[in-house]
């Protein structure tokens, strides 16, 4: 009976966190009257594709992705370098300070993002970033707190026996962490990559700030664009939220086995 609970629970939890995404869809192939109804959970009948074609042809979907595409797959990438290496330093590697310095840059994470919004924007003004691809990715491109901290913990769970061995066999630094750690901590790389990439593609205040439009106009700007201020076309909107989330769907769906298995391995140790 513990574990009927048990599951019960997880399935209520798992049916309210998905809830909202199969309503999304669901309510895309709606009509707009059928939309604006009481019965939200209605299925769609009949099928409309016009809200796609229309959110696609008259609202330059494809370019408002296009964007958020570069945006997202720039920072990630960025990430996943940047936090690597100096996870290595911070968790492989001995110097002076090194704690310290980790632990202080770790405290940033507690510091809202409103807070360096305007200083942010003032500093890209100065570069004539504004409303440029380079003043949205900079920011976030060389590596998060939480990232370096992700990957530096992973690192802590292998072995130095492995390190030490490449390194009598006459291994150097870079080779180390390039041959013996990458491979191994693939898992949570993987990880790294999705969580960054979902953020950084549902960020919204950042690239309201920083762009001013069309050419780096992201895809939650584009959406939020369709909400006036005394009418709504929620059946656009909802049509262009359901064309936003399927790239996340096909991200998560290839990454969700490294995933679980980097959950696993690190709770395993």
């Amino acid at each position: 009976m513990r574990r009927i609970g048990l599951y019960l629970a997880l399935f209520a939890g798992a049916a309210v966190s998905v809830a909202p995404y199969l309503m999304t869809l669901n309510s895309a192939f709606k009509e707009p009257a059928q939309v604006l109804t009481t019965r939200a959970w209605e299925p769609a009948f009949p099928v409309t594709l016009d809200n796609f074609a229309q959110v696609w042809s008259e609202y330059d979907m494809a370019g408002f992705l296009l964007h958020s595409l570069v945006y997202a797959g720039v920072v990630t990438a960025g990430q996943v370098v940047f936090s690597t290496m100096a996870a290595y330093a911070f968790g492989r590697m001995s110097f002076p300070g090194r704690d310290v310095l980790f632990w202080g840059y770790l405290a940033t994470m507690m510091v809202p993002q409103i807070v360096t919004l305007v200083p942010l924007f003032l500093i890209m003004r100065e570069f004539g970033l504004i409303d440029t691809y380079l003043g949205l990715i900079l920011p976030t491109a060389f590596g998060t707190p939480y990232g370096i901290f992700l990957v530096r913990q992973y690192f802590r769970t292998i072995p130095k026996d492995l390190e030490s061995a490449a390194r009598i066999d006459g291994a150097g630094t870079l080779t180390v962490l390039v041959r013996v750690l990458l491979p191994l901590s693939r898992p949570i790389l993987a990880t790294l990559a999705t969580i960054t990439f979902i953020t950084t593609w549902n960020t919204l205040l950042w690239p309201l700030i920083v762009t001013n439009g069309d050419a780096t106009r992201v895809v939650t700007l584009g959406i939020s664009a369709l909400k006036g201020q005394y009418s709504s076309q929620y059946h656009l909107i909802l049509a262009a939220a359901a064309l936003a989330l399927l790239p996340l769907i096909v991200i998560f769906l290839l990454f969700q086995r490294h995933i679980v298995r980097s959950i696993a391995l690190t709770g395993l140790k």
